[in-house]
């Protein structure tokens, strides 16, 4: 493979840095009290479910969060915060791609009326899915640091 500037291993951590940053700037412009304390992410998610079009998705969001709003809503926060140092770091870095891609397609499902939301969420899970076959772990990682993944 010929690149420029950089060897195609590197310009793959440079794509799974990038895409960590982008995790890490979800995390950081979240209203955390607002998430937590009045709980207006579930309550945003609730009414998007509500009338989402696909009888299965509002019935698992009454299933799986309306009974469990502030352990989801910790979830969904501090996952976005996990991924983004993993893949930052490049610690877990498939798990953390698998992770990523799970949530963003959940995101895509949730959201499927929201298009200005779609095209964030399906660059986010290309990437993921292009890092993950790529094993974008191999350079500028500790995963590759110590011998994790190989």
């Amino acid at each position: 493979m010929r690149t420029i500037w950089l060897s195609g291993a590197e310009w793959l951590a440079v794509l799974r840095t990038g895409l960590g940053l982008w995790w890490l700037e979800s995390w950081r412009h979240k209203d955390r009290k607002g998430w937590f304390e009045r709980g207006t992410g579930i309550a945003w998610a609730a009414d998007v479910a509500g009338k989402h079009r696909w009888g299965v998705v509002r019935t698992g969001f009454r299933r799986v969060v309306e009974p469990r709003p502030k352990l989801i809503a910790y979830a969904v926060v501090y996952a976005e915060l996990a991924l983004g140092l993993g893949l930052v770091t490049g610690f877990l870095t498939p798990i953390a791609l698998i992770a990523g891609l799970l949530l963003n397609l959940l995101y895509l499902v949730l959201m499927i009326h929201d298009w200005a939301e779609q095209g964030q969420n399906a660059m986010m899970a290309l990437i993921s899915l292009v890092a993950l076959f790529a094993m974008a772990w191999q350079t500028w990682s500790l995963d590759a640091a110590f011998g994790l993944f190989l």
